[in-house]
């Protein structure tokens, strides 16, 4: 493959993977911004599957900042439990829960810097909730699928820390398409570009593919 410029490369990924799955939708199922912000505090090295298993049970009775910065401890842990880390996890919960009724009055924070300083909320949650419940994008969610899909298609070259991954994928996604990029990419990452067996001769964006063009590709086809 001749060398691809980057914004041929982002235009067309998008664009076959929005034919593929047409507008992109948040995975996780919540009904409040708050729901939201503790499903992907949750999600922290764990399938959206589990979390909207658990939140489906949890939310039906503690749903509220209030609730969660009032019981014990020791039942979020368990009501979480099987999302894994639960022990970090309910610490952060509880403790947002507690600094969102102290200083915002239960609500959740709008400005980058203040859903930041909340306990347990980093860039990667900040961005997928000011994204979906605002359309809001300063940056770009960077989970493990787009980390991977993002080296590996050659939108950015051998970087590993999500941060700079960030900036580089701002430099070269149009800022229109800041929060679907990152939706498609997860989509197309448990679909196709599975990790340790990607299906790169079904792919639909293989032709935009640095990894789906190499030797290393091949026999990977399952």
């Amino acid at each position: 493959m001749a060398k691809m410029a980057k914004s041929t490369r982002v235009k067309g990924i998008i664009q076959s993977l929005r034919e593929k799955f047409g507008e992109p939708q948040c995975a996780l199922t919540y009904k409040t911004p708050f729901e939201l912000l503790v499903s992907v505090i949750l999600s922290a090295q764990c399938t959206d599957v589990r979390v909207n298993m658990v939140t489906a049970e949890m939310f039906r009775t503690v749903n509220t900042p209030a609730q969660f910065a009032s019981m014990p401890l020791e039942e979020i842990e368990e009501r979480i439990r099987s999302t894994g880390f639960y022990h970090n996890k309910a610490k952060n919960i509880q403790l947002c829960a507690r600094k969102l009724l102290e200083e915002y009055g239960g609500e959740i924070p709008r400005d980058m810097d203040k859903l930041t300083a909340l306990p347990g909320v980093g860039r990667k949650t900040a961005n997928v909730v000011r994204g979906e419940i605002w359309g809001l994008a300063d940056g770009i969610t960077v989970d493990t699928h787009v980390k991977r899909l993002s080296n590996l298609t050659g939108l950015v070259e051998g970087l590993e820390d999500p941060v700079k991954i960030e900036q580089a994928l701002m430099k070269i996604v149009p800022r229109k398409e800041w929060i679907n990029i990152s939706h498609f990419l997860i989509l197309q990452g448990r679909d196709k570009c599975i990790a340790r067996r990607p299906r790169c001769e079904s792919c639909e964006i293989k032709k935009y593919c640095n990894f789906a063009s190499s030797d290393k590709s091949s026999g990977k086809e399952s």
